[in-house]
């Protein structure tokens, strides 16, 4: 049984049904059991994967069939699932909601598909008996390649509940009903404007944990879904990091901690190294480093922690003018500005290599897929590559000047526009960029 192992998929009929509790549920459980846990994400979302880490205790890597194709996805799954007992991905959204109305690209369907794993189908049932047979006869056969091994009911008001839940899918001859968790509001995690509160903000820290594989144990059948989900264990060659010749200095800390996975590995593979540094507690950019790279994340919400850091932003101006590469994305653009003002209207001091201001909008000012063409040479780039990336931000910046833009953009639909700042070595924008595939070009060596 070495070449099988099980690998799912937890989906949703809707968001907010409830599939990262219960994702969360069983990545625990299954750690619990000494089962190696693999957890993945569908879509571009960074925060999820905080949780489960947290969870597993292994790193959680972003699968997303629009911004990687499906070679992208299947290479990653199969490298980052190498030598797991089980891995685990959550969706995005509800199971079949891609990049489109009418496309399954980006969909959680089509990222199980590409895999050939199984969907476990979570449905909130609250308010709902025999109707959940329509429903989940609905998802089954909308696709023909999706298939739903098992569904798990979500806020079941008892016993009684789930048998009639359970009893109808069996009369329609429906995936069976694997788990019915009762409705908790003590494990609702707290939400704020880009999504969940990320994990390294959470106060809920171990017991949290403890009380999600109980609930998983007690009321999920696990067993079955391992059962139901053996697959071939994907075939995956891994390569040795080659020896680094540069050093990348990433901000971490919490208030940066967008990266994808991915986008480390596949800048290891092409020589570069990386050491991390907090712009929040450490005084300056480690000596050494050859290129700094500044993430996303939620510098508004540190703005006072970081304004305070008087030393390490001389710091980071110092790296800029000194013209060693810069690259940022979304966080790290609003850090590099002038100033940043939160969504209570204060406004604090930032690093002020790039002209211009950061503020809090009090609403999204975007959402959604972008790919992207470098109109200039980047760190880890030529000028020509094409990206696929996302982007999602609740703020603007605003330059103080005219600035040169860093790419020609285009989003899900091929609306294009002009967008991000180049200033001489320092290359930002709001883009969340996917290094794992790329259009044209190729991450280039250190």
């Amino acid at each position: 049984m070495k070449n099988r192992f099980s690998a799912f998929c937890v989906a949703g009929t809707n968001s907010g049904c409830g599939k990262t509790t219960v994702s969360l549920s069983v990545m625990s459980a299954l750690s619990r059991r000494g089962l190696r846990v693999a957890p993945f994400k569908c879509g571009p979302d960074y925060i999820d994967p905080s949780y489960h880490a947290a969870a597993t205790g292994s790193v959680s890597v972003n699968l997303d069939s629009w911004m990687m194709r499906r070679g992208g996805v299947v290479e990653s799954f199969g490298r980052n699932a190498a030598g797991a007992d089980v891995a685990v991905l959550e969706g995005v959204m509800g199971l079949f909601d891609g990049a489109g109305a009418a496309s399954p690209e980006g969909s959680t369907a089509e990222c199980a598909r590409m895999l050939g794993i199984p969907v476990v189908l979570v449905v909130d049932a609250s308010g709902m008996a025999g109707s959940i047979a329509a429903l989940v006869r609905g998802y089954s056969k909308f696709d023909a390649g999706t298939r739903i091994c098992g569904v798990i009911a979500n806020k079941v008001g008892g016993e009684s509940h789930a048998r009639i839940l359970s009893e109808s899918l069996r009369t329609w001859n429906l995936p069976p009903l694997l788990g019915a968790i009762p409705a908790d509001g003590s494990f609702a995690i707290p939400e704020r404007h880009l999504g969940l509160l990320p994990w390294a903000e959470n106060r809920k820290k171990k017991e949290f944990f403890d009380a999600l594989a109980g609930i998983a144990e007690e009321c999920i059948d696990i067993d079955r879904v391992l059962r139901f989900s053996q697959i071939a264990r994907p075939l995956c060659k891994l390569m040795p990091y080659p020896e680094p010749r540069r050093i990348v200095a990433v901000a971490r800390d919490d208030a940066f901690t967008f990266y994808y996975a991915d986008n480390i590995h596949r800048m290891r593979m092409a020589g570069f190294d990386f050491v991390e540094f907090s712009p929040i507690r450490d005084r300056r950019v480690p000596a050494g480093a050859d290129v700094l790279y500044v993430g996303g994340g939620f510098p508004e919400i540190f703005a006072k922690e970081l304004a305070a850091n008087r030393e390490m932003r001389r710091s980071m101006k110092a790296f800029a003018e000194s013209g060693r590469p810069v690259y940022a994305e979304c966080g790290g653009l609003m850090y590099l500005g002038e100033s940043l003002e939160d969504s209570r209207k204060r406004k604090f001091p930032m690093c002020g290599v790039i002209p211009g201001k950061t503020r809090m909008t009090g609403g999204r000012r975007a959402l959604g897929y972008r790919e992207v063409e470098a109109l200039h040479d980047m760190p880890f780039c030529r000028k020509g590559a094409v990206f696929r990336g996302h982007e999602f931000h609740w703020s603007e910046f605003i330059p103080s000047r005219k600035l040169e833009p860093l790419f020609r953009c285009k989003d899900s639909r091929g609306r294009g526009w002009l967008d991000g700042i180049r200033i001489n070595n320092v290359s930002a924008s709001y883009m969340h960029l996917h290094m794992g595939v790329l259009a044209k070009g190729r991450i280039i060596r250190a």
